[in-house]
């Protein structure tokens, strides 16, 4: 039997902690050591999730490359192999222990290959657990918190041969001048906030991911500045809720909408943000909108339900009518602002008239895309006791009725666009036909084109001339 309490696994309860304890920013720094641990060595990293996780796994690369090491898509001739997952909805985690155990041929047939778990599943407790119980080919666990101690698990792993488990629960700090590899040339994520302190019932987030912390402003524009300078046309500033940036700060007054504005006046052509949450989403955020030329005009600010009972069980601390308040602040600051949202369906003691709130606002509000799910149980939360009173064909019929509506919206979305003139950022070419140029548009429409390859990475204005409802056709202007 393995002990499983030597390790520094995560801790729900601690979690569970905010503390008013100092922030502390430092900085990133190799050991020179660990500099060249790498060479003639390979990693893959396999990222599930949302754009946090893409960033994260952006961080990891990064180091690896630093330590010599060189990315490879083919498994079998990696050194290194980390799994970093999420941990928002049930089929996801599924789909990493199916991973886990496929992978425990190739550890019997490598050895020598360090296989580790990383991201938000690594900072469940029961998580944790399991793996150390039924997966002991894995080599390596960290979490969310300490990616930057990536190097030195690494080194462990090597040259003692000891498996690593080191997931911290409480953090506070907040390391700058890590190293990226970035995904897309003309595109990049940056992180300006970690953690979340909104605790809704349902979501594991605020657990896996620790109290808000916030990014020293500086610190965020020059990062700006310098893909601006690197030819990046585009920058998605990430954080669980990024409306409440700058509220941890106590030696200044300094918001979101303050942010938004300061790098506005960098000149980089295209800002976004996510993830937004509608009580936190002030004044000013709203009036950047109206001033900020940078700024995109679309948003994506989850309601979740449309009945306030709901949302009140969801623990969402906001109603149906500060929704749509905020929503009409909006549209009267941009008018055209194309606005999208999360929907959870089948939440525990939702009813039909319930549903039906859900459904009208979704009429109301003219939401132009939504993400929708079936509420889906995590251990840990406050949702994972709730009583699952409604049964499963009903679940799936209330989901299918609420994708019906939302790809309406969609569709009618899209056909606003027909014969306008809009500006995409050309990201390369469609998957189905090379001829063909892709990209999104101002408000985040994905946009088909023919056009030469030499446009790829540029801001183009095109004319649609159809519109489908998952996408807009068009052509180059002259």
């Amino acid at each position: 039997m393995i002990d499983i309490d030597k390790y520094f696994k995560p801790n729900l309860n601690k979690a569970r902690k905010r503390t008013k304890a100092e922030i502390e920013h430092k900085d990133y720094l190799l050991d020179e050591r660990l500099q060249k641990i790498g060479v003639g060595k390979f990693y893959k990293i396999q990222t599930y999730g949302c754009q946090g996780n893409e960033a994260d796994g952006e961080t990891m690369a990064g180091i690896l490359n630093d330590m010599g090491y060189q990315p490879t898509e083919d498994e079998a001739l990696a050194d290194i192999i980390l799994i970093n997952t999420c941990a928002i909805r049930e089929n996801a985690e599924n789909r990493i222990w199916g991973e886990l155990g496929r992978l425990k041929a190739m550890k019997r047939r490598h050895p020598d290959l360090i296989l580790g778990l990383c991201g938000c599943m690594a900072q469940e407790e029961n998580v944790v657990n399991r793996v150390l119980e039924k997966y002991q080919h894995v080599d390596l666990i960290f979490g969310t918190h300490n990616i930057h101690l990536l190097p030195q698990y690494i080194e462990s792993a090597y040259f003692n041969k000891e498996r690593v488990v080191e997931v911290f629960s409480e953090e506070g700090n907040i390391v700058e001048n890590l190293p990226k590899v970035r995904q897309n040339p003309y595109k990049a994520w940056v992180n300006i906030m970690f953690g979340c302190d909104e605790f809704c019932t349902y979501c594991i987030v605020p657990y896996t991911r620790g109290k808000e912390r916030s990014r020293l402003k500086e610190e965020i524009i020059q990062e700006v500045k310098d893909l601006k300078t690197q030819g990046y046309k585009e920058v998605t500033l990430l954080g669980q809720n990024v409306n409440a940036y700058g509220k941890d700060f106590k030696d200044i007054v300094y918001t979101f909408g303050d942010l938004l504005m300061d790098l506005d006046k960098i000149g980089i052509p295209r800002i976004r943000f996510t993830t937004s949450h509608p009580h936190d989403l002030d004044d000013k955020t709203i009036e950047a909108f109206r001033s900020c030329k940078s700024v995109m005009p679309h948003l994506h600010l989850p309601v979740q339900s449309g009945s306030n009972a709901v949302l009140k069980k969801m623990n969402r601390h906001y109603t149906r009518e500060l929704y749509v308040e905020v929503i009409g602040k909006l549209k009267k600051a941009k008018p055209d602002i194309a606005l999208t949202t999360d929907i959870i369906v089948a939440f525990p003691t939702e009813t039909e008239a319930d549903f039906q709130m859900t459904l009208e606002l979704v009429k109301e509000m003219d939401f132009e895309g939504a993400y929708t799910f079936i509420f889906s149980k995590r251990a840990g939360t406050p949702a994972y006791s709730f009583e699952d009173n409604i049964p499963e064909f009903e679940k799936k019929d209330r989901l299918k009725r609420l994708i019906k509506l939302v790809n309406e919206g969609y569709l009618r979305a899209s056909q606003k666009y027909k014969n306008q003139v809009v500006e995409v950022l050309v990201e390369g070419t469609s998957k189905n036909d090379d001829k063909t140029l892709a990209g999104y548009s101002e408000h985040n429409k994905l946009v088909n084109f023919k056009g030469d390859k030499s446009l790829i990475g540029k801001i183009v204005k095109v004319k649609i001339t159809e519109a489908r409802t998952w996408f807009l056709i068009g052509e180059a202007c002259e």
